[in-house]
């Protein structure tokens, strides 16, 4: 199993070297150069697995220079006394029909755990059998939680320095206090003026500015990703999907080698596309619903073929999905057309004009597997508030989202069979907005996670408690165009 970049499938490089480097020299992303099978009987065994055991059974498909034990490592390492469950990703079924794939017991709260555990082992490793002298800079565009779970996870991991960016003003309260108050030596964070596209934008010039890297690998450093864009990080989101079939399986919400359908709060499109990969290796899903806030460039483009971002930019109480570039889109678009040429003209036409428009065949292609919605603040807050009057289950504003839009579709006669909506925050991460949807009667201001805690009656996570007591370390902020300069303080 090798890798290329979407927009140079030429140059076929090792899995631990698309690992290291993030992205491509020509901006693309990395793609295995095809997409292994899992048969019927590998996933019945996986059934009666545990979720490091599923974790070993699809990884080692697209890791072929790792060998068993240092995978079992890797895995083990990742996965143990750092989640507060021993089934790492559980799915609550609500019904017969509705389940919710839990992806927030991790050290942040957050779905990205699950991949940013992992990647610092993976990546160290990878540094290793490349045989990489230098001290690698992860550089880090974040729209509130890959930032906080990557800083956890390579916070004082030796050969590495870590640098997040987030929009100042687009993360919620709790999102920026994880952050400015991380601990570690080798962690810096910083705001930028403007939004999530702003920093993501800011990090991939930084990423495409050869002068710079030749300056860079003089002080003895270089630069990698820790977001989506770096295959190490959605490799293991690949793997929660068949645990959360087979524990559907196991709690007789289906029958094996029945399908499901998956609501997928979507923003950058990696949670969503790691889903895809499932599908593609034989995961018996039925469709992924991309669920959108009012951000719903993705809605637009699914249902009408032409990405267009030239449009307003909404901040919502979602902020994670607060995206109008969603980076991840640029590997379905290479799978499915198999040319990277065409890919880079798509690519080159977003950067030049904001738009583009792929042919009939290829969206005919997506809707196979895809179909997409959108729901408003006020639509998201009525199901946090309906969903826990009725059943007691609390949901964060981003599950809320995917709540809504599988409920719209079912009330409209499609998806009224067994399906999974990806859990992606702990309502705890969201209490100001989670609780004036529970209370629209309350003030919106200075509300808690004590508050939260106290009207459910429910317990705020270990790691989101007495975050207002900590030392804030990171108080500066930076206009798109100084985060550059700010990158060459930090590794000065």
């Amino acid at each position: 199993m090798q890798y290329f970049s979407t927009r140079n499938e030429k140059k076929l490089i090792p899995s631990y070297y698309a690992i290291k480097e993030g992205l491509a020299e020509d901006r693309g992303l990395f793609v295995p150069e095809r997409i292994p099978e899992i048969s019927l009987q590998q996933l019945r065994n996986m059934c009666s697995m545990n979720y490091q055991q599923r974790a070993y059974a699809v990884m080692r498909n697209y890791l072929p220079e790792f060998d068993e034990e240092e995978l079992r490592d890797i895995i083990s390492a990742s996965y143990g006394s750092n989640f507060d469950v021993p089934t790492v990703a559980p799915v609550s079924f609500m019904d017969s029909k509705t389940g919710f794939l839990e992806l927030w017991h991790g050290p942040t709260c957050a779905f990205k755990d699950i991949a940013l555990q992992a990647l610092p082992h993976l990546l160290t490793r990878s540094l290793q059998k490349a045989d990489e002298k230098r001290t690698v800079c992860i550089l880090v565009a974040t729209s509130g939680d890959t930032g906080k779970a990557a800083l956890e996870g390579f916070a004082d991991v030796p050969g590495t320095k870590i640098l997040v960016f987030y929009p100042r003003d687009g993360v919620s309260k709790t999102q920026r206090l994880q952050m400015i108050t991380q601990s570690g030596e080798n962690v810096f964070v910083s705001g930028v003026i403007g939004n999530f596209d702003d920093a993501q934008n800011g990090v991939k010039m930084i990423f495409a500015d050869a002068k710079f890297a030749e300056e860079l690998d003089k002080r003895g450093y270089f630069l990698s990703s820790a977001n989506s864009i770096n295959w190490g990080r959605l490799l293991p989101q690949i793997v929660y999907y068949f645990s959360a079939y087979c524990d559907s399986v196991n709690a007789g919400k289906i029958l094996f080698g029945d399908s499901l359908t998956f609501a997928v709060p979507t923003g950058n499109f990696g949670d969503i596309l790691a889903g895809w990969y499932a599908k593609q290796m034989g995961l018996p899903i039925r469709k992924l619903l991309c669920c959108s806030n009012q951000n719903n460039v993705l809605t637009d483009f699914i249902k009408s073929g032409t990405y267009d971002i030239n449009r307003k930019f909404y901040t919502t109480i979602s902020p994670s999905m607060d995206i109008l570039v969603s980076s991840n889109l640029e590997r379905l678009l290479y799978h499915i057309s198999r040319d990277s040429s065409e890919v880079r003209s798509y690519m080159d036409a977003l950067g030049k004009e904001g738009r583009y428009t792929v042919r009939h065949e290829i969206l005919d292609a997506i809707t196979k597997d895809f179909d997409a919605g959108f729901a408003s603040d006020a639509e998201t807050k009525e199901s946090i508030r309906e969903v826990y009057e009725k059943s007691r289950y609390l949901m964060d504003t981003h599950t809320a989202t995917a709540w809504t839009i599988l409920k719209k579709m079912r009330d409209a006669g499609e998806y009224t069979g067994p399906a999974i909506i990806v859990s992606t925050a702990s309502p705890f991460k969201f209490s100001e907005n989670v609780m004036t949807a529970l209370r629209p009667d309350l003030p919106s201001m200075n509300l808690s996670t004590e508050d939260l805690a106290r009207y459910t009656g429910q317990s705020v996570p270990a790691p989101l408690k007495n975050l207002e007591e900590r030392q804030i370390r990171f108080e500066e902020s930076v206009e798109r165009s100084g985060m550059k300069d700010a990158v060459s303080r930090f590794l000065a």
